[in-house]
């Protein structure tokens, strides 16, 4: 497997250099407050039902050495993605989010929410403080996207035009509201939306690159999938590669660190042996992350 300690980095700076790419941009990376990430290592650790399969956490250091290790891969740009599974969290998770945008510059602003009835209030909040980026987990929130709850929400976010990563397939496991299914009526309602699925929809890959093609709004990121750990279990089906041709300016790379089970090269390897060419790698690991968040 590509990527083993100093492998990963000597790799992915050849990566690079071939590519001609100033660095790359991982719109999939979490930060979160310390006792909150212990927690979620915790469930790893586990083997939780949503994750349904033993889980190594393949970077569990510290917040500074995992810094230290993202920029040293040629990461230029990440996100501290977080995300409440109870009401009375998203906005302390939000206040921590903003703290560690501001003492990490390559940071993208990361916000987060849930449905409850103060969740309008503290999006506004989160945007006019500069959230650039919001984080949904469906699976673990355990709610339905379309919740009343969240309507004022998403008219603010459509109306700002902040996009949204939103783990909404079924993998690892599914929930009782994962799947294409309420992702459509979501867009049906608020067809202007800029969402990013998470893990391509994994293992749903079919229905939603369908609604992106219905959708201009909506990208993808390549979390996970097509690595050796993914196509185990839920492998992206032959009879969809052309179709990542025509969304090559809409899929963004991302890579789920630190929590990944493998060497974060394997991450990029796994694009490269996709042999889609250079172009649409340039794209994927930079381009399209730099022209959504502004990035030169």
């Amino acid at each position: 497997m590509i990527g083993d300690s100093n492998d990963d980095n000597s790799y992915l700076a050849d990566f690079r250099t071939r590519l001609d790419l100033p660095g790359i941009i991982d719109v999939h990376t979490h930060f979160m407050p310390e006792q909150v990430m212990r927690k979620v290592w915790a469930y790893f650790d586990s083997a939780g039902p949503l994750t349904g399969k033993p889980w190594p956490i393949a970077y569990r250091d510290d917040e500074q050495v995992r810094l230290k290790t993202l920029r040293g891969f040629g990461v230029r740009a990440f996100t501290s993605l977080v995300y409440p599974h109870k009401p009375d969290m998203a906005s302390w998770l939000n206040e921590w989010t903003a703290d560690f945008a501001e003492r990490t510059p390559d940071c993208l602003h990361t916000a987060t929410f849930y449905p409850e009835h103060h969740a309008a209030s503290y999006v506004e909040a989160a945007i006019e403080r500069g959230a650039r980026v919001f984080k949904v987990h469906i699976q673990v929130g355990d709610f339905h996207p379309g919740d009343p709850l969240l309507n004022a929400v998403w008219g603010l976010i459509e109306d700002a035009q902040i996009p949204v990563l939103i783990h909404c397939g079924s993998g690892p496991a599914p929930g009782e509201y994962t799947g294409p299914e309420p992702i459509a009526a979501l867009l049906q309602r608020f067809p202007r939306l800029p969402l990013i699925i998470a893990h391509m929809g994994t293992p749903e890959y079919s229905e939603f690159l369908d609604l992106a093609q219905e959708y201009a709004g909506v990208r993808l990121d390549t979390t996970m999938v097509w690595t050796d750990f993914s196509e185990a279990d839920s492998p992206f089906p032959a009879t969809e590669r052309g179709r990542l041709h025509d969304f090559g300016d809409r899929i963004l790379f991302g890579s789920d660190f630190p929590n990944i089970p493998y060497p974060y090269g394997h991450s990029i390897y796994a694009l490269e042996r996709l042999e889609l060419g250079d172009t649409w790698l340039q794209q994927v690991c930079y381009r399209n992350a730099g022209r959504l968040f502004g990035i030169e």
